[in-house]
């Protein structure tokens, strides 16, 4: 994932407010969102499966090269979501960074204690993003320490937390207006949708070659071999209860399919 706005605590119903596009390889395989299995197996559930204990079920896409997923929530109230640091070059970690948003997301931690105790070195850089029902934290290979995030509005992509890259700055202060249009969804995904591409005096130099820099400037990616995947809203009201629609799309950015998964009713 390339992108994701999250408004912590600053709508008066719903204290979670998250919209995210995820960018990947269309060839690599993936599921879309759909309930995990109990049995963890990599198949599409259309409904929440029967655990048979107080386990909470997993919501969520699946990446099926490596297991995990890009972003997820639960049943009682858990999200988590991760995108890759831009480092071209480096050294490729030992553990798939889709296993931190799936481990924390079958885990009772808090989102704190997760974070604290993550192996941070057996993964490429990563940023993580963990909300519980009490606190949301965000987490770093490339950065000193976590932190547990106040009442704000943040955007993250594939660099540090609030880098002022022109797509997440423009991506705020929209993710900004469309709050006050809630519970009207589409302004939200009006602004994951959005394929302008930074005018090169204004790209940020993130070490790919600029026909790259050009492509991945703009919100929503599109080319032939890489772009946005799936756009995400997730919405936590007061009483952990979640909504998330996920729309995913095909390397001619058509949606291919929608999937939809609410605790509120």
């Amino acid at each position: 994932m390339c992108l994701i706005v999250v408004g912590w605590r600053v709508h008066p119903d719903y204290p979670l407010v998250v919209a995210a596009n995820r960018d990947e390889f269309h060839a690599r395989p993936t599921a879309s969102a759909a309930y995990w299995p109990a049995a963890d197996a990599l198949t599409h559930c259309p409904e929440p499966p029967a655990h048979g204990t107080d386990q909470a079920a997993i919501f969520g896409g699946r990446d099926l090269e490596a297991g995990g997923t890009w972003l997820g929530a639960t049943t009682d109230g858990r999200f988590a979501a991760v995108t890759n640091v831009r480092e071209p070059g480096a050294m490729k970690g030992k553990h798939s960074r889709g296993a931190l948003t799936a481990g924390f997301l079958r885990s009772t931690l808090s989102a704190s204690d997760f974070a604290d105790g993550l192996m941070a070195d057996d993964y490429s850089g990563f940023n993580l993003l963990l909300a519980d029902r009490d606190s949301l934290v965000y987490a770093s290979n490339r950065d000193t320490q976590r932190q547990v995030l106040a009442p704000g509005i943040y955007g993250l992509s594939n660099h540090r937390l609030d880098s002022p890259w022109p797509k997440l700055l423009k991506a705020r202060e929209r993710f900004a207006a469309a709050l006050a249009h809630l519970p009207d969804e589409q302004a939200f995904f009006d602004l994951l949708a959005d394929r302008e591409i930074v005018p090169d005096e204004r790209l940020p130099d993130t070490g790919v070659p600029l026909h790259w820099e050009r492509l991945l400037s703009a919100v929503f990616v599109q080319s032939p071999d890489y772009g946005t995947r799936a756009s995400t809203l997730l919405l936590r009201d007061h009483a952990g209860r979640i909504t998330l629609q996920e729309n995913s799309f095909d390397a001619e950015a058509r949606v291919v399919q929608s999937s939809r998964m609410s605790t509120a009713a």
